[in-house]
């Protein structure tokens, strides 16, 4: 059972955002800006394993920034720094393993719209 709620854990910050499309840069081998659509934003603490179901641990959150540790299937794992620009911004800094090999991204990500709804391409 701790480990469904472990699983489970994000930050109050990223309560304060909505799913739906967002406009992200800054994840390496990706476009200069990439759409994406999140239902669960949840997803910007692992955005590296966003695929993954992975285990979360939040361990500090002040105001409009939060620190979050995770762990993913097969070794992989994370630390995410995020912060809330606005309701529909936030800066994501994240860096682990992912694989065989390191990663680090500062990503910049912006709510577009609703999902599934038509946006013209940057």
């Amino acid at each position: 059972m701790l480990l469904a709620l472990t699983a489970a854990a994000s930050p109050a910050v990223l309560g304060r955002v909505s799913g739906g499309m967002w406009e992200v840069s800054g994840l390496h081998g990706a476009p200069t800006r990439q759409r994406i659509c999140v239902p669960n934003t949840a997803v910007f603490a692992q955005i590296e394993h966003r695929t993954s179901q992975c285990s979360r641990t939040v361990i500090r959150e002040t105001g409009s920034t939060a620190e979050v540790h995770y762990t993913c299937p097969g070794g992989s794992f994370g630390q995410t720094n995020l912060s809330l620009i606005t309701p529909r911004s936030l800066r994501i800094e994240t860096q682990g393993i992912s694989g065989d090999g390191p990663f680090h991204h500062v990503v910049q990500a912006r709510r577009v719209g609703e999902c599934g709804t038509k946006l013209s391409a940057h």
